[in-house]
């Protein structure tokens, strides 16, 4: 009998059809505290639109707000290899097809038309500076050539190959964008430098293969970045620009070898000896060409 009327009591509090009530509420109470929620609901989400909107006011979209990490650019290589080792044999042509192939791909947006297309032939030597007037922003911001063709014997125009078909290669090396950044500011013209990179032989006693590497020629000569590049004004308001590139050839590396090469951007302004970020201002690689003979 008690679980009779423990079933009966539950039924009832479900619905209970004398009072029309469900779950312990009448219709005319779940509506209004239905009404209640949707009205908190439709508030706090009005709240969070209307918050969102007010950051949004804040932002330009040109230029990130907070940029602090940002202060030495990185650098990195191309073609990149695999995990930044550029191995490869010399008379094996498929060994080494996919570098050129990279370069080539890397390059195209370099070529002489489409850089006299799209940018300006500006002066040498000097910051492009392209400043707003007020409140009426300078956009689109226009960009400086860079020709393929300033690399030379590295352009891919003078040797299709870049050098991989008789071990001379081609690294090509970039800095990455930094809006605003003015390097070589109150100093030198900032250029790249490649050397042979430091390593542990033991606890004590530090090596190199400044002995493998052989000589290296820059392009442009002197590896250097020319001022008229600078500053970068951000992705959307200098859509065309083309950031500038220093290519290195190695001329007598030892071959069947491993060697580790650095390069590091040489400015007053910009930091090349982080411990912490390997990449910041500098580039390390591992070079090994193979030969048959």
């Amino acid at each position: 009998m008690a679980k009779d009327g423990n079933k009966s009591s539950w039924k009832e509090f479900i619905w209970n059809p004398r009072t029309r009530e469900f779950c312990g509420r009448t219709a005319s109470s779940w509506g209004l505290i239905f009404l209640f929620y949707l009205a908190f609901y439709i508030f706090l989400a009005g709240l969070f639109c209307v918050t969102i909107y007010v950051m949004l006011l804040t932002l330009d979209d040109n230029i990130p707000t907070c940029q602090d990490r940002l202060a030495t650019p990185g650098m990195m290589i191309r073609p990149t290899g695999k995990d930044l080792e550029i191995i490869y044999t010399k008379e094996d042509t498929e060994s080494w097809d996919s570098h050129v192939q990279a370069l080539n791909s890397f390059l195209s947006a370099y070529n002489d038309s489409v850089q006299e297309q799209n940018n300006l032939d500006c002066t040498p030597d000097q910051y492009f500076i392209q400043e707003d007037s007020d409140s009426v922003k300078n956009n689109p911001k226009r960009s400086c050539r860079f020709k393929r063709s300033v690399l030379e014997e590295c352009s891919g125009l003078v040797d299709r190959y870049y050098g991989y078909f008789d071990g001379k290669p081609c690294v090509i090396i970039k800095l990455n964008r930094v809006i605003g950044m003015l390097p070589g500011k109150d100093g030198p013209v900032p250029s790249v430098s490649c050397g042979p990179k430091k390593y542990k032989i033991n606890v004590d006693e530090w090596g190199d293969d400044s002995d493998k590497m052989g000589e290296v020629a820059y392009f442009p000569p002197n590896g250097t970045f020319n001022l008229m590049y600078f500053p970068y004004y951000g992705k959307k308001a200098q859509v065309n620009y083309s950031q500038p590139l220093v290519a290195v050839k190695f001329l007598n590396i030892t071959m069947n070898t491993e060697v580790n090469v650095e390069c590091k951007i040489i400015a007053r302004n910009i930091l090349a000896n982080n411990d912490r970020d390997k990449f910041a201002g500098r580039v390390s690689f591992k070079l090994r060409i193979n030969s048959r003979k």
